[in-house]
């Protein structure tokens, strides 16, 4: 494991420091990957239950936290790869990078169409427990009924998002 990268309220890098030595007030960056098929179905990755930070929760497909010499691109680009085995994608920007308060982290998120039936994928069993696509209704409703293992960066997203 290399070293995370810690940034200030700009997105600037000040420092780097291991990944267990992180304090609450560190900021780094996280890049996140957004995949959906041509049906408009979205694929969502239950967190590995082994994890530190909300074991068995459905995030993002793919999601990283930087490390020094990574750029957002570059970061999500090998998340893809390690996680569920996704090489060659094209990508795009989503939206806007923003800075979560609640994880004092900047995020950016990354759109990919990809068109593969879920077993296709190679799943690291180490980060992700399954993956699974929804449809956007599903997704809508897993958020209105409070579900609680969704976490609550991708309720926000699911709301901002797809709902409008």
């Amino acid at each position: 494991m290399g070293e995370i990268i810690i940034v200030n309220e700009k997105d600037e890098i000040i420092r780097y420091k291991e990944r267990g030595a992180l304090s609450l007030k560190d900021i780094y960056r996280v890049s996140a990957l957004w995949i959906e098929n041509s049906k408009g179905e979205i694929l969502l990755a239950r967190r590995s239950f082994h994890k530190k930070h909300h074991p068995g929760m459905w995030g993002p497909a793919v999601a990283g936290t930087l490390e020094k010499g990574e750029t957002y691109k570059s970061n999500i680009i090998k998340e893809a790869k390690e996680e569920l085995g996704i090489e060659n994608i094209s990508l795009k920007k989503w939206f806007k990078k923003f800075k979560r308060r609640d994880y004092n982290h900047f995020t950016q998120f990354f759109k990919a169409i990809i068109n593969k039936p879920i077993k296709e994928f190679k799943i690291q069993k180490k980060e992700v427990a399954e993956i699974k696509w929804f449809s956007k209704k599903e997704l809508i409703n897993m958020t209105e009924k409070n579900n609680p293992f969704l976490l609550k960066s991708l309720k926000e997203l699911i709301l901002k998002e797809i709902k409008t």
